[in-house]
C-alpha cells in the first residue's frame, strides 16, 4: 500500500515527506499501525547525518505511537484498536533473548540497524527500488506495519502524542539506573547532560531513593526543569571552575556513586569517571564518535571505578515501558514536560531543534485528527 513518509536520500539531506512510499504487506506475525505520533531523537539525527553508519535512502524514526489497524493470523497479543508504542526488535530466540535481555539480542544489529526487515525483505520502496528501514519500525510514517515483538500495548485513556518517546528515549535513560546500575536507596547519582535521556535517568535515581541526584548541564533552563523533575542539586558546567570538584563537594569530597553519561563528549565522559567514588560506576550511553583514552591504572584500577556501556537501558519493553507509565500516573515520571509537539509537515524543523538544544524532545504530531482519550 502507498503511504506518506519523511525519506532522507542521502548523507546530511532533510527529510523530504513523499506520498509515493510502497509499505511491504504483512507477514503472519505483523501488526499494521496507523501512525498517530512519534518522538525525535539524536540517534535518529546520528543516522541520517552519517555519524552512524546506514544505507540511503532510508525512513528513519524509532520512537512511533499508533493504533493497530490489521494483525497478522499469527499476532495473539493485539487486536484492531489497540493502542501501541513502538520500541526495538529482539528476536526471541536467542540465549540472549530467552534469559530476558532482548537488548543484547544476538541479532540485534541485523534486525534493527541493517535498513531491512528481520527476514532480510525490503520494508519499504519507492519505484521498485529499497528504502531503508529503522528499528523494524520506521515510525516518521502515516501508517507502517512491524513485527508483533516490536510493539507495546498502553491503555487507550493515555494521550498517545506523548508516549512514542518511552520506546527509546525514555526508557534507555531510566532503565539504566533501573535495570543496570541499581542505586539502593541512600546511594548518589550524577547525570550527565539533561536531555531526555539524561533527565530520564535523573528521574529514575530519585525513584531508586538516591538522597543525591545531580544533574549537570550547560544551559540553565534545563537545569531548573531538572530540579522541578527532581534533582536534588545542579550544576552548570561552565559556571564552576572544576565540575568533578563541585561534585565531589556536593557528596562531602566524595564522588558519586554513580554516574551517567549522555553528551558523548570525550571531556565529559572523563569527567563522570573522575567524579566517582572509591568504587563508582559510570555508564556511557551516547551515541557518538568520539573516543576518550583512560589510564586504566590511575583512572579505574586505583580506586576500583568502573565503565560500562548500556543499549537500550537493558530494558524490556513490554515490562519497562507500562513500568514508566504507572511511574508518571503518580507523578514520579513527569517525562511529557520535556516534551514540544510539531506538525509532520515541520520535521526539519523540529530536528533543527532538537539539534541546537531548543527543544528537549520534540515530538511530530502525524495525525492531527486523533483525539486524546478516543
Amino acid at each position: 500500500m502507498k503511504i506518506q513518509a519523511a525519506v532522507v536520500d542521502k548523507q546530511n539531506a532533510d527529510f523530504e515527506i513523499r506520498d509515493d512510499v510502497e509499505l511491504a504487506d504483512m507477514g503472519a506475525d505483523d501488526i499494521q499501525v496507523h501512525m498517530v505520533a512519534s518522538g525525535i531523537c539524536h540517534s535518529d539525527e546520528a543516522l541520517r547525518s552519517g555519524v552512524a553508519t546506514i544505507d540511503y535512502p532510508i525512513v528513519l524514526g524509532h520512537e512511533g505511537s499508533g493504533i493497530v489497524e490489521k494483525v497478522g493470523p499469527e499476532v495473539t497479543q493485539f487486536k484492531p484498536g489497540d493502542h501501541v508504542v513502538l520500541s526495538f526488535y529482539g528476536c526471541g530466540n536467542c540465549k540472549s533473548c530467552l534469559a530476558g535481555k532482548p537488548t543484547q539480542c544476538e541479532n540485534y544489529a541485523a534486525n534493527n540497524l541493517s535498513g531491512v526487515r528481520p527476514d532480510g525483505t525490503a520494508h519499504f520502496t519507492e519505484d521498485g527500488h529499497k528504502v531503508a528501514d529503522m528499528f523494524d519500525q520506521s515510525s516518521f510514517t502515516t501508517t507502517t506495519v512491524v513485527r508483533e515483538r516490536n510493539a507495546v500495548k498502553v491503555d487507550k485513556d493515555l494521550d498517545l502524542r506523548k508516549l512514542g518517546p518511552l520506546g527509546c528515549g525514555y526508557v534507555t535513560g531510566s532503565g539504566t539506573v533501573l535495570n543496570t546500575l541499581k542505586p539502593k536507596p541512600g546511594d548518589t547519582i550524577a547525570v550527565f547532560g539533561t536531555g531526555a535521556v539524561g533527565l530520564a535517568a535523573m528521574m529514575a535515581g530519585r525513584i531508586s531513593g538516591c538522597t543525591k541526584v545531580i544533574a549537570i548541564d550547560i544551559v540553565d533552563s534545563r537545569l531548573a526543569l531538572a530540579k522541578e523533575l527532581g534533582a536534588t542539586d545542579v550544576i552548570n558546567s561552565k559556571k564552576v571552575d572544576d565540575v568533578v570538584k563541585a561534585v565531589q563537594d556536593l557528596t562531602g569530597g566524595f564522588g558519586v556513586n554513580y554516574a551517567v553519561d549522555t553528551t558523548g563528549v570525550s571531556s565529559v565522559i572523563a569527567n563522570s569517571i573522575q567524579a566517582l567514588a572509591q568504587g563508582g560506576v559510570s555508564a556511557a550511553i551516547a551515541v557518538t564518535d568520539q573516543h576518550i583514552d583512560l589510564d586504566t591504572w590511575n583512572d579505574l584500577c586505583v580506586n576500583d571505578k568502573s565503565v560500562i556501556g548500556v543499549n537500550m537501558g537493558d530494558s524490556v519493553p513490554q515490562i519497562d515501558i507500562p513500568r514508566l507509565i504507572e511511574f508518571y500516573k503518580l507523578g514520579m515520571f513527569d517525562f511529557d514536560k520535556t516534551e514540544k509537539f510539531y506538525k509532520f509537515s515541520q520535521i526539519n524543523e523540529a530536528n533543527a531543534d532538537s539539534v541546537s538544544g531548543k527543544t528537549i524532545k520534540p515530538v511530530l504530531v502525524i495525525d492531527d485528527s486523533y483525539i486524546p482519550g478516543k
